[in-house]
């Protein structure tokens, strides 16, 4: 087989010259380009200014074992995938070598030759696979990070248009049924208490579709900063769905804008989940911080959170741990201490504060 240009480049590490040659015309006729190298040294100077794809490393070099060729190579910042090429009798060696990073090792016998192709393109093909593996994971992690960017924008864009839209018409049609009331008390008519209740029942719907547009775009986050925003879920929290909730926060953080958004979300989504899941009638949300890391806290004393309560969480649990992730921090949920309800914890290293 030819090579090419594209070929990855195999350094074979020998100071068996014949042997080396004989390996290098192996890999050759396999479509691999080669380079060898009969000393440590030697190896060390072609590393200089070449890359290869992978090495073919001989335990017993003239200058240097095996084992302190990789420490000189890993020092030089040039380190990269390596197969470990040992005599007969040296295969606890081979396998120490194992531990410290090689991806196999061939032992010089009678059949050595025949394998090393074999073993050559194995290694490669493991190489490619972690790479492919990488460049998904890459893309995982993009998409993910858009799509909840694009959730934040729909979610901004929904609140603004309960509070512009959808609640000054309620507004709107509060104002009429109160004049509506007062001409109809002014008559004297039996209607008037109707009226009077759905002014009260608009009122109330008018109350709750700003209370939602606030969850769905925070304000307060710009104007107070993340104390005002957490006083503010903990009031809509409370007037919501009837739950004792406190919530203590330092006025000030030292965070960054995009973490902030970020914590408060997570402890959003915490208390809906104590609600909706732990079913509790009791929240605490607390915020504090040391020149080590920030903590966030949301303990509930609901029910708790049981293993299947907890994958029936699903996209919910996903999000807040990704939030988590986004910022540097680390997100854990496990039962409180007395065996009533769930605590949430998220934890932000002081290096991870400011993006």
């Amino acid at each position: 087989m030819a090579v090419t240009e594209q070929s990855p480049t195999i350094l074979i590490i020998d100071d068996d010259k014949g042997l080396a040659r004989i390996i290098e015309k192996k890999l050759n006729r396999e479509g691999f380009s080669t380079s060898v190298a009969l000393s440590g040294q030697e190896a060390l100077a072609w590393l200089e200014d070449h890359t290869p794809a992978l090495m073919l490393v001989d335990l017993n070099l003239p200058d240097f074992t095996g084992k302190d060729l990789i420490d000189r190579i890993e020092l030089t910042g040039r380190a990269g995938p390596f197969i470990i090429i040992t005599g007969q009798g040296d295969e606890r060696v081979a396998v120490e070598m194992m531990k410290r990073g090689a991806m196999d090792y061939l032992i010089k016998d009678v059949e050595f030759l025949e394998f090393v192709p074999a073993v050559v393109h194995r290694a490669l093909g493991y190489i490619e696979d972690k790479k492919q593996l990488a460049a998904a994971e890459v893309d995982r992690k993009r998409l993910e990070k858009e799509i909840l960017e694009i959730s934040e924008r729909e979610q901004q864009r929904i609140g603004q248009d309960l509070h512009d839209d959808l609640g000054q018409q309620l507004a709107g049609i509060w104002c009429l049924s109160r004049v509506l009331e007062s001409s109809l008390a002014a008559q004297n008519s039996p209607e008037t208490k109707n009226a009077a209740k759905i002014s009260t029942l608009l009122k109330d719907a008018l109350a709750l579709t700003r209370s939602l547009a606030r969850g769905l775009q925070p304000i307060w986050l710009e104007a107070g900063g993340l104390a005002a925003a957490l006083d503010d879920l903990k009031q809509r929290s409370s007037q919501m769905f009837r739950v004792e909730c406190h919530c203590e926060c330092p006025p000030v953080l030292d965070m960054d804008s995009k973490a902030t958004a970020h914590l408060f979300r997570i402890a959003q989504e915490a208390v809906t989940n104590a609600i909706k899941h732990g079913q509790t009638k009791e929240i605490e949300i607390r915020i504090s911080s040391n020149p080590h890391n920030t903590l966030l806290t949301v303990k509930d004393y609901g029910k708790g959170m049981t293993a299947p309560t907890l994958e029936n969480m699903g996209m919910g649990l996903r999000i807040m741990k990704y939030r988590a992730a986004i910022i540097g921090g680390i997100l854990s949920i496990k039962s409180n201490q007395n065996g009533r309800g769930t605590v949430v914890t998220c934890t932000i290293p002081s290096n991870a504060r400011k993006s």
